[in-house]
């Protein structure tokens, strides 16, 4: 017994008219008829007596219809929930973004996206670089944001702008700020802070390291960002941080230089599920963060 001829036979009982009925429906008189024969022949009972002038309800009918109106209206309770459970996916944005993104890029972004999409909910997990991807290979993010030095398997990558390495020393006697450029020599006889190993962009900065003598070296090793230049404010040493830090680290009054001889540059990635269709919602908040992040100091 389908939902099309519960609607049909209720359709009948209420206009008294096969013909009404199936105008409302948009069928013809035929096609109504055999959806209430198909009913009929299911139930083993005729529905309806029918005169040329005249439609009505059999007992069996009669006894049929308030059954078929708890049936309908449960079926169509269903379409609400369903429906709306997909509207609210449709509306949600899970994203995750390494801390220091999060923190120095996404505030701005996500606020003018909530005035711009106010139907769309943003829900930010503020992870490290290796849970992101976690997060996006287990579903439980539509985007992740990071620096994706390498391809990963099952992610797919898009650039969305680069940044520049520099270098990042303690206040000291004279006050901080942006000075000149460093070459990466001037770092052979500095204390050092750095990410851990594993870190992908402390793994280009060994590499760049390496042409000093000093890659791998034992000195002090923060997981976040945000650490590195705390311990830095506090004297512990200097640090190699991306440029996307740079106004955080000039309002903690510390000392920068950008590197060079050579320049070297990380790309920020949003990273997606391969094989997936991505929300419209996120890829247009995708763009809000693209267009944000190339405003930053590169």
């Amino acid at each position: 017994m389908g939902s099309r001829q519960l609607q049909a036979f209720l359709e009948v009982a209420r206009l008294r008219s096969f013909a009404k009925a199936a105008e409302q429906v948009h069928l013809s008189p035929s096609g109504m008829s055999m959806l209430v024969k198909e009913l009929e022949d299911q139930v083993g009972a005729r529905l309806f007596d029918r005169t040329t002038r005249s439609v009505t309800l059999t007992d069996a009918g009669r006894r049929l219809q308030p059954v078929a109106e708890r049936i309908v209206a449960e079926l169509r309770a269903i379409d609400d929930v369903i429906g709306g459970t997909e509207a609210a996916v449709r509306s949600r944005i899970d994203v995750a973004a390494t801390p220091m993104v999060s923190a120095s890029l996404l505030p701005e972004v996500i606020s003018a996206f909530n005035q711009s999409h106010p139907q769309v909910q943003i829900h930010l997990a503020d992870v490290d670089v290796s849970v992101v991807r976690q997060r996006i290979l287990e579903g439980e993010a539509d985007i992740g944001l990071g620096f994706f030095i390498k391809p990963a398997v099952g992610l797919q990558r898009q650039p969305l702008c680069k940044f520049r390495l520099m270098r990042i020393s303690p206040p000291g006697k004279g006050a901080g700020g942006l000075g000149p450029s460093q070459t990466w020599s001037s770092l052979a006889e500095l204390p050092l802070i750095s990410l851990p190993v594993d870190n992908p962009i402390q793994a280009v900065i060994e590499k760049h390291l390496a042409r000093i003598g000093r890659a791998h070296e034992e000195r002090p090793r923060m997981n976040l960002i945000g650490t590195l230049i705390a311990m830095v404010r506090a004297g512990r040493g200097h640090a190699i941080v991306p440029s996307f830090a740079l106004e955080d680290c000039l309002r903690q009054g510390l000392k920068v230089s950008m590197l060079g001889n050579p320049t070297v540059h990380i790309e920020l990635h949003v990273v997606s599920l391969r094989g997936t269709q991505p929300k419209l919602a996120a890829t247009a908040f995708a763009s809000a963060v693209k267009k944000a992040a190339s405003r930053l100091p590169g």
